[in-house]
């Protein structure tokens, strides 16, 4: 039995010090996954401690078929998006505009660093911010992004075409300033 399965078993347990020590190795990591799906760190830091309540109330039900960090990664980001359901404000899509990709939008996010890029994110609004942190961070395609937030794929492509439009502007607008 490897360390991190006998944490594991400690915590099923309900070993405070287990949970405590399960909470430090993973926290740091997790409170960056919720504050992608925020605006204001104090939010994050709720969706944080709500997530480790869902761990360890569901840690027994955790079958190995995946890596621990995995589950918990996956029980953070259902929380944030039950966090911010109400928020979800999905803009019609006659307001995307077609946006081309070229070599000069590289060359500008390449100028920031990954934290003023994550800032950037985190000001869009509310519903692009989430469908561009699932498909674009997370990896999820426009079908599972609809099912996870009850919309259609196609609102989940509008959406994440408008996050784009929004980056890029303020790309080029912070290059200007600063460029």
């Amino acid at each position: 039995m490897t360390a991190m399965d006998q944490l594991i078993e400690r915590c099923i347990k309900g070993e405070r010090k287990a949970q405590r020590e399960l909470y430090d190795l993973f926290s740091a990591k997790m409170f960056v996954v919720a504050l992608r799906y925020t605006k204001a760190r104090q939010e994050a830091e709720d969706i944080l401690q709500e997530s480790f309540i869902k761990v360890f109330d569901r840690i027994k039900g955790f079958t190995k078929k995946a890596k621990l960090e995995t589950w918990i990664h996956k029980i953070v980001i259902n929380t944030a998006l039950n966090n911010n359901r109400g928020k979800l404000y999905m803009f019609p899509m006659s307001d995307v505009e077609v946006l081309t990709e070229n070599e000069d939008d590289e060359m500008i996010i390449s100028a920031y660093s990954l934290d003023e890029l994550l800032e950037m994110i985190r000001e869009l609004p509310t519903g692009c911010q989430v469908i561009f942190n699932l498909f674009a961070i997370e990896g999820y395609n426009h079908r599972e992004i609809a099912k996870k937030l009850n919309i259609s794929a196609g609102t989940s492509k509008s959406q994440y075409a408008r996050a784009k439009m929004l980056l890029q502007k303020r790309l080029k607008k912070e290059s200007v300033h600063y460029g």
